[in-house]
């Protein structure tokens, strides 16, 4: 601990050189230190894995459960998400274990975390026999990663792989269709990446369908780019609607200022982010929206909204539903429920107050609504021990040894504790308006 500290603080204090030279020594120099400190990291990870499971073994854990919040609590440490943890892990074992000439090379420069990830990824199919034999192959010695950018050294693990056992390779290409899924992503300026991994042979002929059109609509005089066009036709044809307006729920959350009188307050779309107010009100159409005088605290009577495209107006219904926040806090005013399960209104209540997974460091998509302080141990179920969670982390603080609870503050703060009774908190995002 005193160590890395002083490390910490030696760097700190380190001043740029004098001179052009100088300064691109101490960059290489600097680069070098943090695959050093990158190798370090992935022996201490498996050393934490290995007391953990002794601990859980003594403990009377079945083998099969042995292991499991481990690489949770390396996330934590390393201020990532659960999700990077687990590879952060994996990697972590592969270099230690398995592959100690790549640790080696990750060690004295020649390799940073990342390529070193690309490595062990294109070496996964292999046994462990092989795979070590692959690692003796592409050892730092030989010169294979001097220079080489990300794709020649996957190209070489890749090569090394298939002359080593090419019907692990062929049997991962194999299987590789079912990691299939699609996804989503925000991107600036109110946009989203769509993104989809496909077998090639799908993907190909998708992308071939959509050029097509956008060929023959812009030969019969369609204005629209390429790009827009395929753009277009992907949505339309997925939602099957013209224009691609399905019926959807699209929480804008934002103030009354920003809505009904033109204040510049950013509002926010659960999912996604911050949204600039004058985009929101366009969304939204407020002269299709009930005086809030007029309106419930839960919702408006749906009144149409309208948007135009190159096929005619769209319509849609918009909804008005009142949020209140503490004058002093800005955090969201609670509501109590005596029932074990999260009411409707409170799921939409947390959702709108966290807007992803409220484990620290994870912005994951919220799965699940769950009690902060478990429900068997007489935790309430209300907003304020309520949380959004991812569905991996919310097992994760179910595990033994993990707590959770509500923790003082101007927003709602959840405070997680670890096996190894480290603490770490997270608080909700701050409303429009905050």
């Amino acid at each position: 601990m005193g160590s890395t500290r002083a490390l910490a603080v030696a760097l700190g204090a380190l001043r740029p050189a004098a001179n052009a030279a100088g300064l691109i020594d101490q960059l290489r120099d600097l680069e070098d230190l943090k695959s050093a400190i990158a190798g370090v990291q992935a022996q201490i990870s498996v050393a934490v894995d290995v007391l953990e499971r002794q601990t859980q073994a003594k403990a009377g854990t079945p083998a099969a459960e042995q292991g499991k919040g481990v690489s949770a609590q390396i996330a934590l440490a390393r201020r990532e998400s659960p999700a990077r943890g687990s590879r952060l892990l994996g990697l972590a074992r592969a270099l230690v274990t398995e592959m100690p000439h790549t640790l080696a090379a990750l060690h004295n420069g020649q390799l940073n975390e990342w390529r070193a990830t690309l490595i062990v990824k294109e070496t996964a199919c292999l046994s462990a026999a092989d795979r070590s034999a692959v690692d003796e192959e592409l050892c730092p010695d030989t010169g294979t990663f001097e220079g080489q950018g990300d794709k020649a050294i996957i190209a070489a693990a890749r090569t090394a792989s298939y002359r080593r056992d090419p019907r692990a390779v062929v049997n991962r290409a194999a299987h590789a269709a079912n990691e299939r899924f699609v996804s989503i992503r925000p991107a600036p300026d109110t946009m989203a990446y769509l993104s989809a991994l496909l077998p090639v042979k799908n993907a190909v002929a998708a992308y071939a369908a959509l050029t097509r059109h956008a060929d023959t609509a812009r030969a019969t005089g369609d204005t629209r780019s390429r790009g827009q066009l395929m753009a277009d036709a992907l949505v339309e044809r997925v939602t099957g609607t013209p224009g691609g307006v399905s019926r959807v729920e699209l929480q804008v959350i934002m103030t009354d200022r920003s809505l009904f009188q033109g204040d510049s307050e950013p509002a926010r779309i659960p999912g996604y982010g911050i949204v600039p107010s004058a985009w929101a009100r366009d969304l939204i159409h407020p002269g299709a929206i009930p005086s809030p005088s007029r309106s419930d605290n839960r919702s408006a009577t749906p009144h149409g909204s309208e948007e135009h495209s190159d096929q005619g107006p769209l319509t849609f219904e918009v909804w008005l539903r009142r949020l209140y926040t503490a004058p002093t806090t800005a955090d969201l005013v609670a509501m109590d429920s005596k029932a074990r399960l999260f009411t409707p209104a409170q799921r939409r209540f947390i959702s709108a107050r966290d807007a992803t997974c409220r484990t620290p460091y994870c912005d994951a998509p919220i799965r699940h609504y769950d009690h902060i302080i478990p429900w068997h141990k007489d935790g309430p179920t209300s907003v304020a021990n309520g949380a959004g969670l991812c569905e991996a982390c919310n097992h994760t603080k179910e595990r033994p040894g993990w707590t959770a609870g509500p923790h003082p503050g101007s927003r709602h703060t959840l405070r997680v504790t670890t096996p190894t009774g480290h603490t770490y908190q997270a608080t909700a995002p701050p409303l429009p308006g905050a």
